[in-house]
């Protein structure tokens, strides 16, 4: 990225600006302390704030949920059984941490519940053993991850009023400590024996059965906000009105149960990763595409800058093994192709002012009879769009850009012609041609310019069993004196009009792909694409100045990918050789 770019949107964390906490985090010869603790914060940061699963637009919205907390509320009201709290000034846009997702609606708690204090007893009205007419009583120091029931003492019944008798949903929380980490914490009473609590605690009482409010507890964003609003000396405490006055995300109820439930098949991956040191495949596999998925739902380059500085700090938790770098480098290439990658220029000439240009020459070259006119494809809908594109960039299809197609020479040659090098399936290297075990067939001397090579070609294969192979772009991206098989086809497109190294990866992307294997016609256990099926292909198109700058950005993040796959090989390698010496020894 050019300085001049930067100087124009300093605001902007860029991916490509991200690269040295990446690096940092590349190191993963053991797992950091605490990275199991660091990623549940993570699960639950994204939680709050709507990135852990899809929004259904079909969902009821939150607001209509907070009608009828509201409606209930008031109704308890009249009826005695709850008292009117103070009103709170409206939640301000200063005030908001970050924007909701469509359907979330910010609140005040003390719309979704009440808060209740704690018995106030004397030393002598407690018993450490059960007494007739005595309840059990919770204190601080019961409420763990769960509220647990050791420890307890046991208080006068008419010291209790029935607010104060724990209900089931209730949320038991810590008002005053002198830790004050301990100050605000919170844990669900989920027991079947009554109980009450302590003066130093209080109980948050939901109006309205939510799950999500569990996660909102135990969010690193509730954690902040209390300990920023706990004071005292030697004493922290909390007051109940500063928990009424919490500002809350809140989701739509049927959103609340998909949260509640990944939130804890995430949780469940934690625990096995504490409990054995390491994740089975699939668990690992599920726990990395859920968190890199954040990425790929990021709509501007900036909230991609903040969901990947979240990310980037459990590297050395997530990428441990080569399949998690391989998804990595599958969400670089689809960051890449929505335009999130790299800043928007408001100077670069739109791709529209390209597509006018291309029409123009198309009309020209037609009008002299070097080419014909094309039967013409149906305009893309907006239901064939997969997201929205930045400014600057257009829906297009491959035809669109003027690409020139051949199918490749005969493998069988022609035995009274010229001996050149002709390229195969075996010849493709990680989509790019290698030259390290070539072959050699005779062709006729006025066939070779027909098939030869260019810098900027893109080999596309035409025929395999494999439908992860058929479809394939592959880059010839330097001079070559060689030929191509007819396994492929060749694509040559005016640099004008789009880079080739752009083309390639746009190949490579997953939208791209999808479409190409939906084409797929099966002969034989053979699966092939023609030329009429790769000109159909749909993809968004940048300014040509933009597609630069992408495929400078996704070679420097596939280069340290490689360096990560190649430090992983090495501990490997360092494992099996140690493995070795001590089963000799």
């Amino acid at each position: 990225m050019s300085a001049e770019l930067t100087a124009q949107e300093p605001s902007a964390k860029y991916l490509v600006n991200l690269q040295p906490p990446l690096v940092r985090h590349f190191d993963l010869i053991a797992q950091a302390p605490g990275g199991v603790a660091r990623l549940r914060e993570l699960i639950l940061t994204l939680a709050v704030q709507g990135k852990l699963v899809p929004q259904d637009p079909s969902d009821e919205p939150a607001s209509e949920l907070l009608e009828k907390i509201r409606v209930e509320k008031d109704r308890l009201i009249a009826e005695g059984k709850i008292k009117r709290d103070k009103p709170f000034a409206e939640i301000t846009d200063e005030e908001k941490p970050f924007e909701l997702p469509t359907n979330w609606s910010w609140c005040k708690g003390r719309e979704i519940f009440n808060v209740i204090r704690g018995v106030t007893y004397q030393k002598t009205d407690a018993r450490e053993t059960f007494v007739e007419e005595h309840l059990p009583l919770l204190r601080a120091n019961n409420i763990q991850a769960t509220i647990n029931l050791d420890g307890l003492v046991y208080v006068p019944r008419h010291l209790v009023s029935d607010d104060q008798c724990l209900r089931k949903g209730d949320y038991l929380v810590c008002l005053a400590s002198g830790s004050k980490k301990l100050v605000g914490k919170a844990a669900p009473f989920t027991s079947d024996v009554a109980c009450t609590f302590g003066a130093f605690c209080g109980v948050i009482r939901p109006l309205s059965d939510m799950g999500f409010l569990a996660i909102y507890l135990s969010s690193p964003l509730y954690r902040d906000t209390v300990s920023a609003a706990s004071a005292g000396i030697g004493i922290n405490n909390l007051k109940g009105t500063s928990l009424l006055g919490l500002d809350i995300p809140l989701p739509p109820l049927a959103e609340q149960s998909r949260i509640v439930t990944r939130v804890e098949e995430l949780m469940q991956l934690c625990d096995a990763l504490e409990a054995s040191g390491q994740l089975e495949a699939q668990q690992h596999a599920q726990l990395v595409g859920t968190l890199l998925g954040t990425l790929t739902q990021s709509e501007t380059p900036e909230a991609l800058a903040d969901n990947w500085q979240r990310i980037a700090t459990h590297f050395d938790v997530l990428l441990d093994r080569p399949e998690a770098v391989d998804a990595l480098e599958q969400t670089i290439l689809q960051l890449a192709v929505r335009g999130l990658l790299v800043p928007q220029d408001p100077t670069d000439e739109p791709a529209s002012v390209l597509l006018q240009k291309i029409r123009t020459e198309k009309d020209h070259l037609i009008a002299q009879g070097k080419i014909k006119r094309d039967k013409p494809l149906p305009p893309i809908t907006d239901e064939e769009k997969s997201f929205e594109l930045p400014r600057g960039w257009e829906w297009v299809r491959l035809c669109d850009l003027m690409p020139e197609f051949q199918n490749g020479a005969s493998s069988r040659g022609d035995s009274g012609g010229q001996l050149i090098t002709v390229l195969r399936l075996a010849d493709i290297k990680k989509r790019r041609i290698s030259l390290m075990d070539t072959r050699q067939i005779p062709i006729a001397s006025h066939d070779i310019a027909k098939y030869r090579l260019e810098e900027g070609d893109i080999l596309i294969t035409r025929v395999n069993g494999s439908a992860e192979i058929v479809g394939q772009f592959n880059l010839c991206d330097r001079p070559v004196d060689a030929i191509y098989c007819d396994h492929f086809i060749r694509m040559r497109i005016d640099r004008q009009w789009i880079a080739p190294d752009f083309c390639a990866l746009l190949g490579e992307s997953p939208i791209v792909r999808e479409s190409i294997q939906s084409l797929f016609i099966t002969t034989a256990g053979q699966k092939t694409v023609n030329q009429g099926h790769i000109g159909s292909l749909q993809f968004p198109l940048p300014p040509l100045a933009e597609q630069f700058r992408i495929v400078t950005c996704v070679n420097e993040l596939r280069s340290l990918c490689a360096d990560l796959r190649a430090q992983l090989e090495s501990v490997q390698l360092a494992q099996t050789q140690l493995t070795k010496t001590l089963v000799v020894s």
